[in-house]
């Protein structure tokens, strides 16, 4: 499938590719939607082991930050950059300032932000070339408690739905990925008094979950944990037919992006009788907390928070949608974002001059 073709597929707006030799900068910047307003999303640096699946990513990327912009209610489109590279081997001063020049040729239809492989350090030197990048350390700061709180606010009204509880309190849940939101979500999941059971590829970051006194696991055994919740908060794509068998949790909710490997996946969990909890609603404190950066009069803490609260609501909206008529919940998150996007375009049509 070529580029454009996949374009068409995904409905993005345009896709920029830049290389800087001087650097060795690949990155892909992908902006999906500008219907209700500028591309906000991150900036992901990860050693993909082709360009094709660099490409893959970005766009199925920065789509979810489209619906997730909406979902949360921003006055933001919706963008992605990759940077391909190991962010532990290959990230330098260079090819920071790179990027930033890249994010800057845009003129502010895209604005940047942390993600995985990147961090608030990153982008202050990203801000030396460009005013277009959020989550800088004297404003926002590093997104991932923010997004951490978001899951643990949906897991909430998770259990709310399911089981008309109001606490996580003996509750076990399997964390899949101890990076900087996995950790600071175990942190909240063991003082609600849930137990945790956590694994990632990475040996020194699932220490450190250990350490707060979650269980470690091999990453293979993750999905198959006796567990109430199974929280991903690692890459996408990890709910397929291979995984889906082995999950004996009754709730899918996690931090992760494009969690489904396809939509179809999202139907083959209800009919084992696991509610799914869409990714781009559950993940969206993050978003939430650097966006209010924008915002008149700048960034407010307690305004920002408040906000990212409203993912308990959110998504028993989204249950709700679902149960009324007949979706899945995949289904009626993405109704609930379309129809927003929809009438925002419908108004800019009408109030358009000839």
């Amino acid at each position: 499938m070529s580029v454009f073709e996949m374009m068409e597929k995904y409905g993005h707006e345009q896709v920029v590719f830049n290389y800087d030799p001087v650097s060795g900068l690949r990155a892909i910047i992908a902006i999906h939607d500008t219907t209700l307003g500028p591309a906000l999303g991150g900036t992901r640096m990860w050693p993909y082991k082709t360009e094709e699946e660099a490409l893959f990513d970005v766009l199925r990327l920065s789509r979810g930050m489209t619906y997730k912009n909406a979902a949360m209610g921003l006055n933001l489109g919706g963008g992605k950059a990759v940077i391909i590279g190991d962010p532990r081997k290959d990230k330098s001063e260079e090819l920071l300032r790179a990027f930033g020049k890249f994010v800057e040729t845009l003129n502010g239809r895209y604005i940047t932000a942390e993600d995985v492989g990147t961090t608030t350090e990153d982008m202050d030197i990203i801000r030396t070339q460009t005013k277009w990048v959020v989550g800088l350390r004297e404003t926002s700061g590093n997104p991932s408690p923010a997004t951490a709180y978001g899951v643990f606010r949906a897991m909430h009204a998770a259990v709310k739905y399911l089981w008309n509880l109001e606490s996580l309190k003996g509750l076990r849940v399997a964390v899949q990925g101890t990076g900087s939101v996995g950790l600071d979500l175990i942190r909240r999941l063991l003082e609600a008094g849930a137990t945790v059971v956590a694994t990632d590829i990475y040996p020194d970051k699932l220490e450190k979950a250990v350490e707060l006194g979650a269980t470690a696991c091999a990453p293979e055994a993750i999905y198959s944990q006796d567990c109430d919740i199974f929280a991903p908060c690692a890459l996408g794509g990890i709910i397929n037919d291979e995984t889906i068998p082995q999950l004996k949790a009754k709730i899918v909710c996690g931090c992760a992006n494009n969690q489904l490997l396809e939509p179809s996946h999202g139907k083959d969990l209800s009919e084992r009788g696991i509610l799914y909890c869409p990714d781009f609603i559950v993940n969206g404190g993050g978003v939430t907390n650097v966006a209010d950066e924008i915002r008149p009069g700048g960034y407010n803490r307690e305004r920002a928070m408040a906000s990212i609260a409203r993912i308990y609501d959110i998504l028993l909206r989204v249950f709700q949608i679902a149960k009324e008529k007949g979706m899945e919940t995949y289904e009626a998150a993405d109704y609930m974002a379309e129809e927003r996007i929809s009438k925002a375009l419908r108004q800019k049509k009408m109030y358009m001059r000839e």
